[in-house]
């Protein structure tokens, strides 16, 4: 049996974390609108200074999300209205006077914020991490100490379970899981992965890429067959850790994988999640295992159309996922078995969502396909908006808060 962690109470009026209010992409969400457009069903658009890939996250009558400066020596953090989307603060969280090495794909403000009642807490990585009082605006806590080349830039955005904020640091330098205590900020417990990342060249000598130690996945913490477990990808491993101690309780090796950067998701008996770049693979895994389960625990693979960057949906027995290239898939959740692909086009970062009995794909080009969920592909409908989605949606109420690379838009029907 599996029990999914909800950050707040389950309904549809608020998006709390990265992928919602389970974490799953799932949103209870009726009457949203299947069609818009710059002048059609557009409640209010905001322009976001500077860059940043982090998802918006609403709670009550506040958007949080966060921004930074190109070179990222300046992290901003910004509140808007959720009824006018007007700015209500807009402030600098945090100098960096030696920022480290951002991928041009990536941003320094990529993480999502995760909210509840009266805080909200926003990441950079090892560049800062803080807490925010919701109404009045004030920092309650902040950690600048945990160190970690994120070699790329950062990407993995926290979670909250029980007292605990829970983050991954996956580096070039540094791998490690850890959860600080959401009031104080401080470390309850801190994690190292326990994969050998001493990769060996062609000489047999220690090898120096970084790109096979790092990953940009978000944990997720669920409650399977008694116990709590908290599933994290990493580089070259999956992990089940309890989120109480950060003892490992089981891992599934992929030593040619790196670079995973989605939330996993669960159902019957299972956990499903892209294992990463490098000719990454959608894996099912038994739950209930213990140690190395590589062998025993995984029960198939699927190696065509898997994405890198965005996360799947579990809906109704079918995982439904958009690679990175614009090649949308169903699978069979029990066995594997490829249901149906269909190119749809367009390339993809942002994560797809269920809402509304329907399955919404958010493009780079600005571009929304709508799909019916089942075992025959259909097209609902095609959006289009000025510029690209790299940042996963978020639904609230009967309106999505999209952020596009310049702009955040409420999309409503009137």
């Amino acid at each position: 049996m599996v029990v999914l962690l909800s950050v707040a109470a389950r309904g549809a009026e608020s998006w709390p974390q990265f992928r919602g209010p389970e974490g799953t992409g799932h949103s209870d969400s009726k009457g949203l609108p299947l069609v818009w457009d710059e002048s059609k069903n557009v409640v209010w658009k905001t322009a976001i200074h500077d860059r940043g890939y982090s998802s918006p996250v609403v709670y009550g009558k506040q958007v949080w999300l966060t921004s930074a400066s190109k070179d990222g020596r300046e992290l901003f953090v910004l509140c808007l209205d959720r009824e006018t989307g007007k700015v209500l603060k807009d402030w600098k969280l945090f100098d960096v006077a030696q920022p480290q090495f951002i991928h041009s794909f990536n941003t320094p403000a990529s993480p999502t914020a995760v909210i509840e009642e009266g805080r909200v807490y926003i990441t950079f990585g090892s560049a800062g991490t803080a807490a925010i009082d919701t109404k009045t605006f004030r920092v309650v806590w902040e950690r600048r100490d945990i160190e970690c080349n994120h070699f790329r830039g950062a990407g993995s955005s926290p979670i909250l379970f029980q007292n605990l904020l829970l983050m991954h640091f996956d580096g070039s330098d540094v791998q490690f899981v850890m959860a600080l205590d959401k009031k104080t900020g401080k470390t309850v417990w801190q994690t190292k992965r326990s994969i050998d990342f001493q990769d060996l060249d062609k000489d047999g000598k220690p090898a120096a890429e970084g790109d096979m130690r790092k990953a940009f996945a978000t944990p997720h913490v669920a409650r399977i067959n008694g116990r709590w477990e908290m599933i994290s990808l990493g580089a070259k491993a999956a992990y089940s850790y309890d989120p109480f101690t950060g003892k490992e309780l089981w891992r599934v090796e992929e030593r040619g994988q790196h670079s995973a950067s989605t939330r996993p998701v669960l159902g019957d008996g299972m956990v499903y999640f892209p294992s990463g770049f490098s000719a990454g693979q959608l894996l099912a895994v038994r739950t209930g295992g213990a140690g190395l389960i590589t062998d025993s625990h995984v029960a198939w693979r699927v190696k065509r159309g898997v994405p890198n960057k965005p996360s799947i949906l579990l809906v109704d027995g079918l995982i439904y996922m958009i690679g990175d290239t614009g090649i949308a898939s169903c699978v069979d959740a029990k066995t594997g078995d490829v249901v149906w692909q269909q190119r749809v086009g367009g390339e993809y970062s942002a994560s797809p969502v269920y809402a509304d009995g329907k399955l919404w794909l958010f493009s780079e080009d600005g571009k929304t396909i709508v799909l019916k969920p089942g075992r025959t592909f259909e097209k609902l409908a095609e959006n289009k908006l000025d510029d690209g989605f790299l940042a996963s949606p978020a639904i609230a109420g009967k309106a999505f808060y999209v952020r596009t690379r310049t702009h955040l838009y409420r999309i409503e029907g009137k």
